[in-house]
């Protein structure tokens, strides 16, 4: 199967947005994909924001995108755009990073007023990188993503149900087994 790279562009760790990509993650391991974990707030501030393309972290994230077949990025909306955390990491990047890539992008906010920050800000910076495809992406409401006291996370039925959906088309997208499992909460 695809080697699928999934990157978070939340600035926090315990974000709704920091969670869903990983939630994802584990229908895209059922369905036979190895999947690599990003957490673009993990890399080093000083190396993301004064383009260190030779610090070791900035290097391996660069080499992340290249061994992908497919991206997963998740981004939370901020002034009805992407992250300036997840832009600051897409613009070290080369210019046909996604060349031949199967990419599948996601947007959570508290308000429905920013739906479109997917197709009118993320999805032109993603095309202009040269993907294969990019697949339809899904925007998820704060209040449809709820996190246990045990750190789980469980996504409101409709989103869920839209979510496993979305998944899947990547996943055949990549060549996966799509069959394997019902919508997860």
């Amino acid at each position: 199967m695809a080697t699928v790279l999934s990157v978070s562009g939340s600035p926090s760790a315990a974000s709704r947005t920091a969670r869903l990509p990983r939630h994802l993650d584990e229908r895209l391991i059922a369905q036979g994909h190895e999947v690599i974990a990003l957490d673009v707030r993990t890399l080093p501030a000083e190396a993301l924001l004064g383009a260190d393309f030779g610090h070791p972290a900035i290097a391996r994230a660069i080499a992340l995108f290249e061994q992908a077949e497919g991206v997963v990025i998740g981004t939370p909306v901020y002034k009805a755009a992407h992250s300036g955390l997840l832009k600051s990491l897409l613009d070290l990047l080369p210019q046909y990073a996604l060349a031949g890539k199967t990419v599948l992008p996601l947007a959570t906010r508290c308000s429905t007023a920013h739906v479109l920050a997917i197709d009118c800000a993320l999805r032109p910076v993603l095309a202009s990188m040269g993907p294969a495809h990019i697949t339809p992406g899904w925007f998820t409401l704060d209040k449809d993503i709820t996190v246990g006291e045990d750190g789980t996370l469980t996504v409101a039925p409709g989103s869920a149900e839209a979510l496993a959906q979305l998944t899947d088309q990547f996943s055949a997208a990549l060549g996966g087994r799509t069959a394997v499992l019902a919508a997860a909460g």
